[in-house]
């Protein structure tokens, strides 16, 4: 069985009722399990600024999909929930990222595993946090260390 970290993201059409059903979903994907999930947080965008603020989280899963099948399944709830693609960095309905897999270093054309700016993103380290604070990427660097260091501004925690 596979460890993945997921990461979850909205701003349109209803964000904290679109990760909530993002986070059901997760647990339909064949062979894969929702072991745990964070808190949500509200975070500023990063990218254009002419968008509204994210609803952010993070889901521990267990599952039997290779890395690329794993994508494969998340871009499918995405297109479920009407994402488009237009603009770099854009709003969206939801965006679905693999975070952490096992302990692999993963790149490839289409995934990059540890997510590339895991590290420096409050509104990824926070739910990663919130969800296992013993967690430690594949570097050997603590997620308490990263939340510890990284700017806060325009994060809050919506729910206790």
């Amino acid at each position: 069985m596979n460890v993945a970290y997921i990461g979850l993201g909205s701003n349109l059409n209803t964000p904290q009722a679109q990760i909530k059903l993002a986070l059901c979903e997760l647990s339909n994907i064949e062979g894969t399990h929702l072991v745990k999930q964070s808190v949500l947080f509200q975070s500023a965008p990063v990218g254009p600024q002419d968008q509204p603020d994210y609803i952010n989280a993070a889901a521990l899963l267990h599952t039997n999909l290779a890395p690329e099948a794993l994508l494969d399944a998340l871009q499918a709830i995405e297109l479920n929930h009407g994402r488009e693609r237009i603009v770099h960095w854009g709003a969206r309905t939801l965006d679905l990222d693999i975070l952490l897999y096992n302990q692999q270093c993963i790149a490839t054309e289409r995934l990059t595993v540890p997510h590339a700016f895991l590290h420096e993103r409050a509104f990824v380290l926070g739910p990663l946090y919130d969800i296992n604070a013993e967690l430690t990427l594949p570097s050997g660097v603590s997620i308490v260390s990263l939340w510890q260091e990284c700017d806060k501004t325009g994060l809050s925690c919506l729910e206790p």
